[in-house]
């Protein structure tokens, strides 16, 4: 691998010059941000489903509850576009995956040793809720044009296959069985 190749630009330069550096930097743009809306809609409407009845008034003007948990969550957010070097986010990342790691734990907990159990009958997989399963999947791999840049920025390069073949893998066999086996227990402990 050459050394001055760290992003999707860079390969296209080197495969096509000057022209197709700008085309796939244009479409590589243009994708992020579509991603990054896509994840503060989805975000405004998860915050929105926990907390419906929320209003946020700023200077006299009041905002409903998902436009102001989107506007929210952009602002906690924006500050991390300002980065150089995305080690600093493997942080966030953890406390993504401890936060997981709690809420499945809570769900076993409360499903094996409160009484509650895991009864509810069914399918294993549920067919209606596989677009759901793919739009979650395909969303989380949407960010494709950053991993060169969190290749470049990982200090052990050697195990980021390995990372990668891991996440696929928890996605591939969480997402079609999410539906039928967890949902019921999530609505049924956390109720507002």
């Amino acid at each position: 691998m050459h050394s001055s190749i760290r992003t999707y630009p860079d390969i296209s330069k080197r495969a096509f010059g000057n022209k197709g550096r700008l085309i796939v930097s244009v479409f590589v743009y243009i994708e992020l941000y579509l991603v990054a809306t896509g994840f503060l809609i989805l975000e405004g409407d998860n915050l929105q489903n926990l907390l419906p009845n929320v209003e946020f008034e700023v200077a006299g003007l009041t905002i409903g509850g998902k436009l102001g948990f989107i506007i929210i969550v952009a602002l906690i957010i924006l500050p991390s576009v300002w980065l150089d070097n995305l080690s600093l986010l493997s942080y966030v990342s953890a406390t993504g995956v401890i936060a997981s790691a709690i809420i499945l734990g809570s769900i076993i907990w409360t499903g094996a040793f409160d009484g509650i159990g895991f009864q509810q009958k069914g399918t294993l997989i549920n067919w209606d809720g596989i677009p759901t399963a793919v739009s979650l999947y395909a969303f989380c791999y949407c960010a494709h044009p950053v991993f060169p840049t969190l290749y470049t920025s990982t200090k052990k390069r050697h195990q980021f296959c390995n990372v990668l073949v891991v996440c696929f893998v928890l996605c591939y066999c969480a997402h079609p069985v999410f539906p039928t086996l967890y949902k019921y227990q999530l609505s049924k402990t956390i109720s507002f």
